[in-house]
Parts: structure tokens; C-alpha cells; sequence
């Protein structure tokens, strides 16, 4: 019961700000499609540079909004209007509000994908994003949902939720596989980028737009197998801080 009224909380947010939250997902790719994909033809590989780029912006898309969905909302109910207080002394299960944020945000992000899934089909690149593309949409966006929730519980104030976004955001969605390969970036921080979640996301959603492996060898896959580890060790974490602090 406790899953379903987060859900519909986040049901009820989205059709009051459906347009606003539809455009806030489409402008920054649509910007970035129209700056990179315009300017640059073919990647390093001599295929059209388009059918590299769009993966990567469905995987940030889907980082993004289900990033954006969980860390905004719990900064502002934590810290200003105590509703967590009132979620840890009332007889909701607290493991039952920590899924409901989680898949809550992961449908954002896997919104945020679709979206672009579909501005970006009447390019006619040839991508296919079937089951498993989607599938990995939504644990890509069940890890930044959970990390969004762990870096909630740990702002200190509402200003720290742009600044953790630019702080984290940001540079992931530069580096991690999204705009170029992990190849054309600085051989130092290249050990780095590649075990980062959206490096292994856009990998993921790549190779299954491009029908490069079988499903089941993308779900079962070493990035899949990281992608889950993330969320494990987040979903720790956040459900440590939750129960000691109810425990205080």
C-alpha cells in the first residue's frame, strides 16, 4: 500500500506539470542533436555519427529525469516541509516509501527515454530500442533515482540539489559514453568513465538499438551485472541513513 501511494503521488505530480515536465525533458537533447548531430556526420568508425549520438541521449535522458524526479521533491519534503519525519512515524513501512521513490523515478527517466525515442525516429537511423532497451532504461533509471534518494537524505540545504546535479550530472553526462566513445578521452580518467553507470547504460542501449547482441546477452551482461551493483550498494546506503535515523 505503501508503493502505491508513492506512486500516485508522483502519478499526481506528473499530470499537474505534464507540460512542463515533457519539455524540461526534450529541450537539452534537442539541443544537443541539433548542435553535435548537424555538425558532425560519421564517427571515428566511419558509420553516421546519429546512430552513436541518439543512444547516448536516450541513456542521459533516462539518467536525468529519473535523477531529477526523486532529488528535487525529497530535498524540499526533508528539509522544509518535514515530511519524512512524518513518513518515519507513521505506519508505512519505510522500505515500502524508499521503492516507491526508486520505481517512481525510474518511470520518469524511462519517460524521458521514450520521448526521445520517439523525436528522434523520423531520422531514420535504423535503430531498434526493443524489450531490453527498455529494461535497461528502467534500471538505468532505478540506479540515479536511488542515487538521487541517497544525496536528498544527505543535503544540507535545498540550494545543494542544483549543485549535487552539476556536480554529478554534468560531468557523467559529457563523459560516459554519451556524445563520444570512452576512446576519445583522456587515456587517464578513461579506467574511471568506464565503470561509471551511464557508461555502461548508454553501452547497453547502444548495442541493443544497433542489434549487436541477443537480448539475453545484453540483461546478463558484465554492464547489467554493474548497473545492479550500483544499485545495490545505493539502496544500502539509503536505507541505512533512513533506518538509523528513525532509530535516533
Amino acid at each position: 500500500m505503501g508503493i502505491v501511494t508513492v506512486l500516485w503521488e508522483k502519478w499526481t505530480e506528473f499530470r499537474r506539470d505534464y507540460l512542463k515536465i515533457t519539455a524540461a525533458a526534450i529541450l537539452a537533447p534537442l539541443l544537443y542533436l541539433l548542435v553535435f548531430g548537424q555538425n558532425i556526420e560519421t564517427g571515428s568508425d566511419g558509420r553516421p555519427y546519429l546512430s552513436f549520438l541518439i543512444p547516448g541521449l536516450v541513456s542521459m535522458a533516462s539518467m536525468t529525469g529519473s535523477f531529477g524526479a526523486v532529488i528535487q521533491n525529497m530535498s524540499v519534503q526533508r528539509l522544509y516541509e518535514k515530511a519524512l519525519d512524518q513518513v518515519m512515524i507513521s505506519p508505512t513501512p519505510l522500505w515500502q516509501f524508499l521503492l516507491g521513490q526508486v520505481i517512481g523515478g525510474s518511470l520518469r527517466g524511462l519517460y524521458s527515454g521514450v520521448l526521445i525515442i520517439l523525436v528522434t525516429a523520423p531520422l531514420g537511423m535504423q535503430l531498434r530500442f526493443g524489450t531490453e532497451a527498455v529494461c535497461i532504461l528502467l534500471l538505468n533509471g532505478m540506479v540515479f533515482a536511488t542515487l538521487g534518494l541517497w544525496l536528498s537524505f544527505t543535503a544540507k540545504s535545498y540550494a545543494d540539489a542544483p549543485r549535487l546535479t552539476a556536480y554529478v550530472m554534468t560531468p557523467m553526462s559529457f563523459l560516459c559514453n554519451t556524445f563520444f566513445p570512452i576512446e576519445r578521452m583522456p587515456v587517464r580518467i578513461r579506467p574511471l568513465i568506464r565503470i561509471l553507470p551511464l557508461s555502461q547504460a548508454s553501452a547497453l542501449i547502444r548495442s541493443a538499438a544497433e542489434g549487436e547482441e541477443s537480448g539475453a546477452a545484453i540483461l546478463f551482461s558484465r554492464g547489467s551485472g554493474i548497473l545492479l551493483l550500483y544499485l545495490t550498494v545505493l539502496s544500502i546506503a539509503s536505507a541505512h541513513y533512513i533506518y538509523r535515523k528513525k532509530n535516533m
